[in-house]
């Protein structure tokens, strides 16, 4: 991959990970659900008239629109709201690999390899820590809902497989026209018409300005950069570099929250994160130690 190639994705990484940031200070200010509804709209319009969409049924369409809108980052936005880190969020975000690798063996009757499996084994250990540790705000709530949101990408992973060859930055601005009505009508039953009517009123320049950053940045050109390096390069070259969104998540959320983490979180976060790189380069580290095994 050429440097500027991997300059670009870099700069993808970095705009996700600062994104649990947003996330954060823009729940502060507003209803969860409103804000993922903002974003949504955001991300469509202006774009939708200008991107055609993308060839597949529109069950498939809505259906995704459905579990990105609602599962993936409605359920995130909650849990962020009830005391979730910016930082922690990233990091558990990122199982939605192994989810992505049980359905797809469940489903898919794809084999699930050894170091898949090895590398699950030890994140798994991570969230068990993390989750009987209690150091985490938010408590139990904000963690399953995390876990459920990232349930929910890995689900529309799934979608993205049955939608084919059809155009992925399509899909992304399509099925962002799915999802703010029923985030709006859920953050009028969770939090009540009186606080999002003051949120769409009286929001503040940083409250636009974020919803902003999360509707075109990191929407809209983060994933159309990454769906265009994923088309020239390859997933295999450029899917790994995603583990630098919690490497980033964690060390804005650290800097501008001041966060601090206790030894067993931190314990908790290497287990979940040699996890992830075990499930995603184990596989060719096996396969280079192998050969030289043998007689």
């Amino acid at each position: 991959m050429p440097l500027r190639a991997f300059l670009l994705a870099v700069i993808v990484t970095l705009i996700w990970g600062v994104n649990f940031v947003v996330i954060k200070l823009s729940v502060h200010d507003a209803p969860p659900l409103l804000v993922a509804a903002l974003r949504f709209a955001l991300a469509a319009l202006p774009a939708v008239f200008f991107i055609k969409r993308p060839q597949m049924p529109l069950r498939l369409l809505v259906g995704y629109g459905l579990t990105v809108g609602l599962v993936q980052f409605g359920l995130l936005y909650v849990a962020v709201q009830l005391g979730l880190s910016a930082g922690l969020a990233s990091l558990l975000m990122q199982l939605q690999a192994f989810f992505t690798a049980l359905l797809s063996a469940w489903l898919l009757n794809e084999r699930l390899l050894p170091n898949q499996i090895a590398g699950m084994a030890l994140a798994f250990a991570g969230m068990a820590l993390i989750g009987a540790s209690g150091t985490h705000q938010g408590g139990a709530p904000s963690f399953v809902l995390v876990l459920l949101a990232a349930l929910g990408w890995a689900v529309s992973n799934l979608q993205v497989r049955q939608a084919g060859k059809a155009d992925v930055i399509g899909l992304v601005v399509w099925s962002s026209l799915i999802s703010p009505l029923p985030l709006l009508l859920g953050s009028m039953l969770l939090s009540g018409w009186g606080p999002t009517l003051h949120a769409l009123t009286h929001g503040s320049y940083g409250f636009w300005a974020g919803v902003a950053f999360m509707g075109y940045f990191n929407t809209v050109l983060g994933f159309g950069l990454w769906s265009r390096l994923i088309q020239r390069y390859g997933a295999a070259r450029v899917a790994p570099l995603s583990l630098m969104v919690p490497v980033f998540g964690l060390l804005s959320s650290a800097l501008y929250f001041h966060e601090a983490f206790a030894p067993l979180k931190v314990l908790a976060a290497l287990l979940v994160f040699v996890g992830l790189l075990l499930h995603v380069f184990g596989g060719r580290w096996l396969g280079r130690v192998q050969p030289a095994a043998q007689p």
